[in-house]
């Protein structure tokens, strides 16, 4: 019940990001601030994991997560800092924000085993909605060749987290 609905919110965000897309093409600083608060989201998230978990693979994936999404990050605000572009908040930056609190709130009431598998099974579902959103949308419209190279960097690191936690994911079950 929890991962389906976990699941259905990633799914709606990756949704919303590709009728936004067909809408209108996203500017450079609307995918910039897209991509950075899904970065923060997964850091949150992983942040929560670290306070709640007792068991010593999810926490290192979520250490790993807090590292590699802040390191992603702070290339990014050095990125939009240098092209002097403002990030601008979007309607899909700020449902992403909307369906992580719901999902930080339903994972908050858990604990113990049901927790770190309500957790990976949401990073799990997150980063399929995050990596695809980037492959189909974020990557193609970017017009900036530096944003898009650093995206799909991204991509390639935030695929190697959707593996981990698939595979966390059926160690766990």
């Amino acid at each position: 019940m929890f991962i389906t609905k976990l699941a259905s919110a990633a799914a709606l965000a990756l949704v919303v990001t590709s009728t936004h897309a067909q809408d209108a093409k996203p500017t450079d600083s609307q995918i910039a601030h897209v991509a950075y608060t899904a970065g923060v989201i997964d850091i949150e998230a992983a942040k929560l994991a670290l306070t709640k978990s007792k068991s010593a693979p999810v926490r290192a994936f979520a250490t790993d997560m807090v590292r590699d999404h802040s390191a992603v990050n702070d290339k990014a605000l050095a990125l939009v800092k240098k092209l002097k572009v403002t990030p601008e908040d979007n309607g899909t930056s700020k449902e992403l924000v909307k369906n992580a609190e719901a999902s930080r709130a339903s994972l908050s009431k858990l604990s113990g085993a049901a927790f770190d598998s309500a957790y990976v099974e949401n990073e799990v579902a997150y980063h399929n909605a995050v990596n695809g959103a980037l492959e189909t949308v974020l990557i193609p419209d970017a017009s900036n060749g530096e944003l898009k190279a650093l995206l799909v960097t991204g991509l390639k690191i935030f695929q190697g987290h959707e593996q981990h936690a698939e595979h966390l994911a059926a160690t766990l079950k």
